[in-house]
């Protein structure tokens, strides 16, 4: 039997088959996000306070910061609902809402990563004229591409998928709304949908190898120069956004990338959990960790707060 009318809702089985485990993902999903709230809107907030993070870099990376804060916040609430309850249920609009914002962002931060990997090859390999070719129009620019390409994206795959024949069961074997889960509930034939999920990831491999190249080139212009000075700084210039490409699309590759059988699908539900909640909680980390521009105007905030409370008490 097929149902050929919009479903009322779906029945999201998550972990479901290991309750003891839900209420332990439960805190560590809730930690993570509480992370990604403070530490993305915590770097949004220093680089429009501070001048010296008014840069290309600090530009695009409060952008990512942004994608992460909208990402996180179209999946995690409902996945906490899910995780500490009984009620494992979502509807179809709020299903339909997930999917279009879940596929978006995705296919944003793909090919954001790819412009930020561009404006460090700038950075190292043209730095006398990187104010010339990175410029604050440029920038604008580049960030619109992203969003205005993942959302023509989105908007070309999510209605051929919600307009599936689904299976009267309406069990989505996943903690969201995710491209590949509804093409496996649909009880009608797929072949459209696996064509364009397959051209979905021929356009997250194109910026990876972009990404690859510029790295390459970077590390080829390093390798010629003659001193160590030169290398720590280029190495700390990309090592932060170097670590972000590879969290990032470790899991993604873990999650699409995997055999169809049993065992790798609980693994893929567990590299898909680190992909929507574990990615973007890291990042504000990784780039306050290792990053002396963002320590010092934390460094600078933390100060200005502790005086001013100090300044409230005495009057």
């Amino acid at each position: 039997m097929v149902n050929q009318s919009s479903p009322m809702g779906f029945l999201l089985l998550g972990f479901s088959e290991h309750p003891a485990l839900e209420r332990t993902l439960f805190v560590v999903v809730f930690t993570s996000y509480l992370l990604t709230l403070v530490g993305n809107t915590l770097i949004i907030l220093l680089s429009v306070l501070y001048p010296r993070l008014h840069s290309p870099m600090y530009f695009f990376l409060s952008d990512l910061s942004f994608l992460d804060l909208c990402f996180t916040t179209s999946c995690v609430p409902q996945m906490l609902v899910n995780l500490w309850g009984p009620k494992k249920t979502i509807s179809f609009l709020g299903c339909s809402v997930q999917l279009f914002i879940f596929l978006s962002l995705g296919i944003t931060e793909c090919i954001l990563l790819t412009v930020m990997a561009f404006d460090r090859y700038v950075a190292v390999c043209q730095p006398l004229h990187y104010a010339t070719i990175i410029h604050p129009r440029l920038c604008w620019q580049l960030a619109s591409v992203a969003w205005v390409m993942s959302l023509v994206q989105s908007i070309v795959q999510t209605p051929p998928t919600l307009h599936l024949p689904f299976c009267p069961h309406q069990q989505i074997d996943d903690f969201l709304c995710e491209v590949s889960s509804l093409i496996q509930l649909s009880c009608g034939d797929t072949p459209y949908n696996e064509i364009q999920l397959a051209v979905s990831s021929v356009i997250v491999v194109v910026p990876l190898s972009l990404i690859l190249a510029s790295y390459g080139a970077i590390a080829q212009a390093v390798l010629r120069i003659n001193s160590a000075t030169a290398w720590r700084k280029a190495f700390g210039t990309c090592s932060s956004h170097l670590t972000v490409v590879t969290l990032f699309y470790s899991s993604v590759i873990a999650v699409y990338l995997q055999p169809k059988n049993p065992y790798a699908k609980g693994r893929g539900k567990f590299f898909g959990l680190f992909y929507a909640v574990g990615t973007p909680s890291l990042n504000p980390l990784v780039y306050t960790l290792r990053n002396k521009e963002i320590k010092r105007a934390l460094r600078r905030l933390l100060r200005k707060e502790r005086d001013s409370r100090e300044s409230w008490r005495a009057a």
